[in-house]
């Protein structure tokens, strides 16, 4: 068997063995040492003077030492932080206040909570959780249709995985070597973008049938215009403030997203304290959950490069490129076969999974079809929020299903979550038709430095 056939056995017998539920992390290394092992033979060698282990040591000190990926285990204390922190209770009610006479207005407060609250923490599962325990609720008590209830809490919570700052884009960022502050400049619309086309959708179906969202009591809408304000101030603001700190010192240049991350992580200590929610045992789980995700990233990388320099070595990388170069694609057909693969691939695999082992195969054919890599790497991000909401895995779903009253089906939320799926293919449309959406801003910023 030639080299080249033992390196597509490589990625073949890879997806087999994932498929069974192994460990992908701990699959990739001993599979990248095992077929690096056989790449790397050399009868004369003592077992252990086989370069492979060489490369695996090699590739663990470049993960481990990795400037970007600093920024990971920062902006998941952060996350788990202000998740912890009982602002979200807060923030939900101040909301639910101040869009009191806008149609579908507790749909709209749950989007914009999801939004920020996805945004300051970026992991989905907790963000869909919590609002399935308190935003899913009050709209089925409004009398709110279940389908449109459920679809904007798992749409909603999705949004951290595009919207700076993402922890998603410093994975992308690191594993295609383009700059995590440029990728966060080339998200900021984007993910704006798709938060108001959800909104958008919502205030529509409610103009169009008002039975779906009815009206709130009057007791909720006749509220003084000074406890809104109070409501706001005391939940909206703060919030607000530490993303726009956070994120503006990144886009302006005032600090790197690792400087940023640390200053976001202390200040979410600061607003922890506010709230009265800071105490050891809360402390001490948001440390030991930065550090089980926090390792699980750096294994992720350490095994995928390791991975893919021996199935590069092998020479399965170049089979790849010849076959898709052989298939003379436009830019746009090799964008939709591409975007088509991570699509799929989202239903097994978690987003971490697919960037940093799938997405780096597709990363070199990009200079042949003119592709820019912040460019691909907004559209995967975009793509991969689809993942979360799309049958028959749909994680979002599940973690809402957990948590959601009985009455609520787990064909209530896939039908629910449909219509946003769709938004988010017109938002990937659109970025690809008007590209400036994505690229315009980083290149406005950092062009002429």
């Amino acid at each position: 068997m030639s080299d080249p056939a033992v390196g597509m056995l490589m990625l073949g017998l890879f997806i087999f063995i994932i498929m069974l539920g192994f460990p992908i992390a701990f699959t990739l290394i001993a599979m990248g040492v095992g077929f690096g092992f056989y790449a790397y033979f050399d009868a004369t060698q003592a077992f252990f003077e086989n370069r492979i282990f060489t490369l695996l040591v090699q590739k663990t000190f470049e993960v481990t030492s990795n400037d970007t990926l600093i920024a990971v285990p920062l902006f998941l204390f952060m996350g788990y932080l202000i998740e912890r922190a009982n602002i979200l209770d807060r923030l939900f009610h101040a909301l639910q206040l101040s869009m009191s006479r806008v149609p579908g207005a507790l749909a709209v407060a749950t989007m914009i909570t999801c939004a920020m609250f996805a945004t300051a923490t970026g992991i989905v599962g907790a963000v869909v959780t919590l609002m399935g325990l308190l935003a899913l609720p009050a709209m089925l008590r409004a009398g709110y249709d279940i389908k449109l209830s459920t679809g904007v809490v798992c749409a909603g919570g999705c949004l951290g995985i595009l919207i700076p700052p993402s922890i998603l884009l410093i994975v992308y960022a690191a594993t295609a070597g383009v700059s995590a502050v440029k990728l966060y400049a080339a998200a900021f619309f984007p993910g704006f973008l798709l938060a108001a086309l959800y909104i958008f959708y919502i205030i529509i179906r409610a103009v169009i049938n008002p039975a779906l969202c009815p009206k709130l009591p009057k007791e909720q809408t006749d509220v003084p215009i000074s406890e809104v304000l109070r409501a706001l101030f005391t939940s909206f603001l703060p919030l607000a403030i530490l993303i726009v700190c956070v994120l503006g010192a990144i886009l302006f240049g005032l600090a790197t997203p690792s400087e940023a991350a640390a200053a976001g992580a202390l200040a979410s200590l600061v607003l922890a304290a506010a709230y009265r929610a800071l105490n050891y045992e809360m402390l001490r789980e948001s440390v030991y959950l930065t550090a089980r995700a926090s390792a699980m990233v750096c294994y992720l990388f350490i095994g995928s490069w390791t991975f893919a320099s021996v199935f590069a070595i092998l020479g399965g990388q170049k089979v790849v490129e010849d076959f898709i170069l052989g298939l003379n694609l436009s830019p746009i057909q090799f964008l939709l076969l591409t975007q088509t693969i991570i699509f799929l691939l989202g239903w097994p695999l978690e987003w971490t999974e697919i960037i940093v082992i799938f997405v780096p195969i597709f990363l070199p054919l990009l200079d042949n079809f003119g592709i820019d890599p912040i460019f691909f790497g907004i559209l995967v991000a975009l793509n991969t929020q689809t993942a979360f909401n799309t049958p028959p895995v749909a994680m979002a779903a599940f973690y809402l299903k957990g948590v959601a009253p009985p009455q609520v089906e787990l064909t209530h939320i896939f039908r629910g979550a449909l219509p946003f799926v769709g938004m988010v293919f017109l938002t990937m449309f659109l970025v690809y038709i008007f590209p400036g959406i994505a690229l315009w801003l980083p290149d406005y910023l950092y062009t002429s430095r």
